[in-house]
């Protein structure tokens, strides 16, 4: 298969089109199918009355012969080819036949000439044949039926009689064929039962051409064939064009993204239609895609900017250092050169925690109590300039890394003691369905315009900056991060001496609920 065949094949259009194709082809055919049957049933139905009237005609004038008649002859038969009739006996015995009618089939007697003329009620033993002559004939019908006989009766009592000349109810039909003057067809035949004067019972088989129903029917399946590729060649263009018209704004959206990767240009956006469908909404989600890659690139490259610029900091400090000592080695100041190794340690460490935290590492779901994980946290911290005053509720478990949220719990006391006058709190209690972790601190605060942006990346205040013991600005940002990642919040306030509170919610483990925490929970708020 050649490329462009197998874009074609590909193609969400041609897909589409050939689809629709198909679904119309085969409503078509169906639908097809039904009018010609109904028409068909319907055409049927037609011949089925106009034989019935035909063969009722003909049986209303059998009813009418008087008994005394002689012979059928003078039946007034239908002569035209549209309705051949026969009349025949309970036994099958042709007893009159349309003028000119050669061949018939379908009514269960072939004949299509009687051998003679009988009178009604004279009608032939099932056993005699055409080819009997007159006077057998005559005496059979002497003998058999007594002629003169059943017309005394008839004329006697024929009218208190209701088989003699009655008609029947019911009409048989059945399909087929008849040659009259030459001309062949199909035909639909029905058969009405009739009692004559004489009180003998014969059967009128009179059809109903077939040959409308036929043209009609033909007429109609030549007319679907003709154009149903018509028809099917206008859908798929339509849907074709169609297709095109409304997937004409996605071809603009995949040419523009293939202009972006292609250009690495972030900031360009692709076209939105002014409609409000699907792909006008596509449209949008893609460019609110895009807005989410560019700020997320342009917050990576900041931050390999600033980690970049922090690590050089201790890494030129420490070579100085080490330089200085190389040279003079009474010189080399030993304490300041471990301080920048640890510096530089624990900003490697931030920095890999961070990297794992953007590629998405969910925590441990390991329970275990908030504040026990508090005392062996700050009884561990001998060297904080201010001491840390605890006030923990016991049985309150969390779930998630313990390792993960001592680093929030360190991070929050290296800030507060950076920026305490005297006094560091520590608190662990309930609030709600939560698990509240406050480090409280007296000194200056932190400004209200400045409590969300604190907690961005490399981001210090300008008195931090200036202290010689600041961090890199990254430990707020994993603490909220680390907050996340464990379905909590972190956020900052004003704390009852004036500093800043900082307030670290987890979801509660254990499902406890205490009216000793309900109360702790509201006196503290």
């Amino acid at each position: 298969m050649s490329a462009g065949r197998r874009r074609f094949a590909s193609s969400v259009r041609a897909r589409a089109s050939l689809g629709a194709t198909a679904v119309v082809a085969v409503a078509l055919v169906a639908a097809g199918i039904a009018v010609v049957l109904s028409l068909r049933a319907n055409l049927t139905g037609q011949a089925d009355r106009s034989a019935d009237a035909a063969a009722r005609e003909v049986a209303l004038n059998i009813a009418s012969l008087v008994p005394d008649q002689t012979s059928y002859a003078g039946l007034d038969l239908p002569d035209d080819v549209e309705h051949p009739v026969q009349v025949t006996d309970e036994g099958g015995r042709l007893l009159m036949a349309s003028e000119d009618l050669q061949r018939i089939s379908g009514t269960g007697v072939p004949a299509v000439t009687p051998a003679k003329s009988p009178a009604p009620g004279a009608t032939a033993a099932p056993g005699d044949d055409d080819s009997a002559d007159d006077s057998g004939a005559d005496d059979k019908g002497g003998d058999d039926h007594g002629g003169d006989d059943k017309g005394g009766d008839d004329s006697g009592g024929g009218d208190d009689d209701p088989a003699v000349g009655e008609i029947s109810d019911r009409t048989s039909y059945t399909t087929g064929g008849a040659t009259v003057d030459g001309k062949a067809g199909d035909y639909r035949f029905a058969a009405v039962e009739v009692t004559d004067r004489a009180g003998e019972t014969v059967v009128v088989h009179a059809g109903a051409s077939l040959a409308d129903r036929q043209t009609a029917v033909n007429t109609t399946t030549v007319s679907m064939l003709l154009g149903l590729p018509v028809l099917l060649l206008v859908v798929g263009g339509v849907t074709w064009l169609v297709t095109r018209r409304a997937f004409r704004p996605v071809e603009g959206i995949r040419r523009e993204m293939a202009a972006i990767t292609a250009s690495t240009d972030l900031s360009r956006r692709v076209p939105e239609p002014a409609s409000d469908d699907e792909v006008a909404r596509l449209a949008r989600t893609t460019n609110e895609t895009l807005t989410a890659l560019e700020a997320a690139v342009e917050r990576q490259r900041r931050f390999v900017a600033d980690a970049s610029h922090e690590l050089r900091s201790p890494i030129a400090s420490l070579r100085t250092q080490l330089e200085v000592g190389d040279a003079h080695p009474e010189l080399l100041d030993v304490p300041g050169a471990v301080a920048d190794t640890v510096r530089l340690q624990q900003l490697a460490a931030d920095l890999l925690l961070l990297a794992r935290l953007d590629a998405g590492e969910r925590p441990g779901r390991a329970r275990f109590e908030l504040g026990a994980l508090v005392r062996e946290e700050v009884s561990q911290r001998t060297s904080d300039r201010i001491p840390v005053t605890l006030d923990v509720r016991p049985g309150l478990e969390v779930a998630g890394s313990r390792g993960q949220l001592a680093r929030v719990l360190g991070n929050l006391l290296d800030n507060a003691q950076r920026h305490a006058h005297a006094s560091v709190t520590a608190s662990v209690y309930r609030s709600g369905g939560q698990v509240v972790l406050a480090v409280a601190d007296d000194g200056s605060g932190v400004p209200e315009a400045e409590r969300e942006r604190i907690f961005e990346r490399f981001v210090r205040l300008d008195d931090a900056r200036s202290r010689d013991d600041g961090g890199a600005g990254l430990g707020l940002a994993i603490a909220r991060d680390v907050a996340a990642r464990h379905d909590g919040t972190l956020t900052v306030g004003r704390a009852p001496e004036g500093g800043a509170l900082f307030e670290l919610r987890l979801p509660r483990s254990d499902g406890a609920n205490t009216d000793a925490d309900s109360a702790d929970a509201d006196a503290r708020a």
